[in-house]
């Protein structure tokens, strides 16, 4: 039997992938930066369907992320699996720094985090040796000094991962490929027959991203370059080319024994990227002890076939990515593992009645760097509908409800009911710019935002019909080319309030949804 895989596997904001296979269970995770929950978790058999099982750092206690901007917090997980036990090694670049929690079951629970002492830089990863002993991999600053921004060393040091502790010499084995290399980062260190090679990124996480290998006889070098560096890249294809931004890359051995990389990358649209790292997938060969990625072909595929029987996931489907959403709030008692908050959980602002899903109004903006009243999936195509049906007639004066397409609390789109008015509001470098406003009916309306690669259309629905707010407006602001940083959009529904009041305020939200549209052959995204 064999399956199709269509990349990307994980469309959408899935960056810095990390990837194990244990028996026949293929694990997934990706950085999550600011949002809670922490590092979602994907579960597949083939490589081709994939299912959320869950988050990694789901309770506040493990996940501190007080004031961090939209791309500080999580940064690069690595998940590995020894002698039963699943560990996922990560760094929260602003509260604690490298940090290590395990788990039985990748469902979790997952442990408290373990913070290591003296775990200096980000990018950690763990290997576990054939003796018995584990070893950390990460990066730091170059220890002469650093030269030029970038200019940093791939280390490796002995743990004992019984107790959290590195132990041993620090051993500075690796700084890159190519001479001057800016970031060698997320380093991966494996043993494969005679050799320990460090597969890992060069170049930034942008338009010059890479992946490189070194190998060596000893754990701790020397090691030595591979001639065909960087093993795998698209910075030579040019800005035209659809799929750019490649590396990231970690190495895997499937079932079937057959050798795969997932690996991140973007799908522009017109030069701008408003989903994010994306993850993708490769075959990797090795040829003279040396790893080939997509042999004969030498860039990412849209498909491949995987000699794997076909995966069925039996969660809700709701929980699946690559998929529409529908949520219908007056059915259901909770959120599901798909949906993101920032910073703190949803829990202390969201409630469940038979009257549908009440999203407190709460006192933080979304444009500041605190805990609004905010819950999203993450965008993951280029052209799709949103749609949020609510009733504002319980909404006192200042406060507001509707659907923000965040970028981050800088860049973003909200669709707000507001004082008996609808407004939609463009945010740009932290300013605010009302595009249009409109009266809004009492009774229940729902607001649509559909989206057509950087161009977005708003719409309001009640009993009088639809009403056209904005048409077609361009927003390339919500890009990371524009805003920078290394998350992608997400869409949800946000409630606020401009008053601490003694009664809260609610929003009664009946139903959210979420369509990838699919362009029409002479429409392109």
């Amino acid at each position: 039997m064999s399956v199709k895989a269509v990349n990307p596997i994980l469309q959408g904001f899935y960056p810095d992938p990390s990837a194990i296979s244990v028996g026949e269970d293929y694990y997934i995770v990706n950085s999550s930066f600011s949002y809670f929950p922490g590092l979602p978790i994907m579960h597949s058999t083939d490589l081709a369907h994939w299912e959320q099982i869950g988050n990694v750092l789901d309770r506040e206690s493990q996940l501190p992320l007080e004031n961090a901007g939209h791309s500080q917090g999580l940064f690069a997980p690595t998940i590995r699996y020894n002698d039963g036990i699943f560990y996922v090694i990560c760094t929260n670049v602003s509260h604690g720094g490298n940090f290590i929690v395990t788990a039985e079951e990748p469902e979790g629970p997952w442990s408290e985090p373990h913070y290591i002492d003296g775990a200096e830089g980000i990018d950690p990863s763990l290997f576990f040796d054939d003796d018995g002993k584990c070893y950390y991999i990460g990066t730091h600053p170059n220890p002469e000094g650093c030269k030029y921004d970038g200019d940093w060393y791939i280390y490796i040091q002995e743990i004992d991962i019984e107790n959290f502790k590195l132990i041993g010499e620090k051993h500075d084995v690796w700084n890159g490929a190519v001479k001057g290399v800016h970031w060698p980062e997320g380093p991966h260190l494996y043993k494969i027959d005679d050799y320990y090679y460090i597969i890992h990124a060069e170049g930034g996480t942008g338009p010059h991203h890479a992946i490189c290998c070194a190998r060596s006889k000893t754990v701790f070098g020397p090691y030595e370059n591979n001639f065909n560096n960087p093993i795998f890249t698209h910075r030579h294809l040019g800005k035209r080319y659809p799929i750019q931004y490649v590396g990231h890359g970690d190495l895997f051995l499937a079932a079937n024994g057959e050798w795969y990389m997932v690996m991140l990358a973007v799908r522009p649209t017109k030069g701008y990227t408003t989903m994010g790292r994306e993850t993708f997938l490769a075959k990797v060969t090795f040829e003279d002890g040396w790893p080939l990625v997509n042999p004969g072909l030498g860039v990412l595929s849209d498909e491949l076939i995987v000699k794997l029987d076909e995966f069925v996931p039996e969660v809700i489907e709701t929980s699946l990515p690559n998929v529409s959403k529908k949520y219908d709030f007056t059915r259901v008692k909770e959120l599901g593992p798909e949906w993101l908050s920032l910073r703190k959980s949803h829990k202390d602002f969201v409630s469940f009645t038979q009257d549908g899903l009440l999203l407190k109004c709460g006192t933080d903006n979304l444009t500041e760097t605190g805990h609004p009243s905010f819950v999203a999936i993450r965008q993951d195509s280029h052209m799709f509908e949103a749609r949020a049906t609510f009733v504002p007639d319980n909404l006192y004066l200042g406060a507001r409800a509707g659907i923000c397409y965040m970028q981050s609390n800088d860049y973003q789109l909200r669709f707000e009911v507001y004082e008996n008015r609808a407004r939609v509001v463009l945010v740009k470098g932290g300013t605010e710019e009302v595009l249009t406003a409109s009266p809004a009916e009492l009774s229940p309306v729902t607001l649509i935002l559909k989206v057509s690669g950087t161009k977005a259309s708003l719409f309001i629905m009640s009993d009088k019909g639809v009403e056209p707010l904005v048409r077609n407006y361009n927003i390339p602001e919500l890009s990371t080319e524009v805003a920078g940083g290394f998350v992608g959009c997400t869409v949800g529904i946000f409630a606020t309030d401009g008053e601490d009041r003694e009664e809260p305020v609610y929003a009664v939200f009946k139903s959210f949804s979420y369509e990838r549209l699919l362009p029409k052959p002479d429409e392109e995204a």
